[in-house]
This record gives C-alpha cells, sequence and structure tokens, in this order.
C-alpha cells in the first residue's frame, strides 16, 4: 500500500499498480479529503489519521495519477 500526493489531485491511498515518472495507477484506492492525528503525510503514512474529523472517500477499483510528486509507503499499522 503506498501514499501518493499529487500536484493537482490530492492526496490518495491504495495498491501500486504501475509507476512511470509521475504517473501512478493505484488499485483500491481512497482520496483522502482531511485528516487530524498526523502533522506531515509522512506520519500519515507512518501512523495513519486520527478517527475524529477525518474525511476518507469509499474506494475506486484503479486510478490513474498522472501528476505524482510523491509516493510513501504505508506502514502495516498505519493501514489498519
Amino acid at each position: 500500500m503506498h501514499l501518493i500526493r499529487t500536484y493537482s489531485a490530492g492526496v490518495h491511498v491504495g495498491t501500486l499498480k504501475s509507476h512511470d515518472g509521475k504517473t501512478v495507477v493505484l488499485t483500491d484506492a481512497v482520496r483522502i479529503w482531511r485528516w487530524r492525528g498526523a502533522n506531515t503525510l509522512h506520519e500519515l503514512a507512518l501512523r495513519g489519521p486520527a478517527q475524529d474529523w477525518t474525511r476518507i472517500s469509499e474506494p475506486v477499483p484503479e486510478i490513474t495519477l498522472t501528476e505524482a510528486i510523491e509516493l510513501i509507503p504505508v506502514a502495516p499499522e498505519a493501514a489498519a
């Protein structure tokens, strides 16, 4: 599982299917709209968000992101 920060489409988390330059394809992906409990995306990928106030979308089977600027592996404890 990877957390992807894009230039203009926000932050997404899913299973990395492919990565070619700035283009990333995720499967079983969600968009993180807002979060608490982590100051940075690094902490979000390491610890996960707090349950209160956090908004995460329903998952989509697959998404292609064309302007990826950060790819961060998600720790198992953050994915739980």
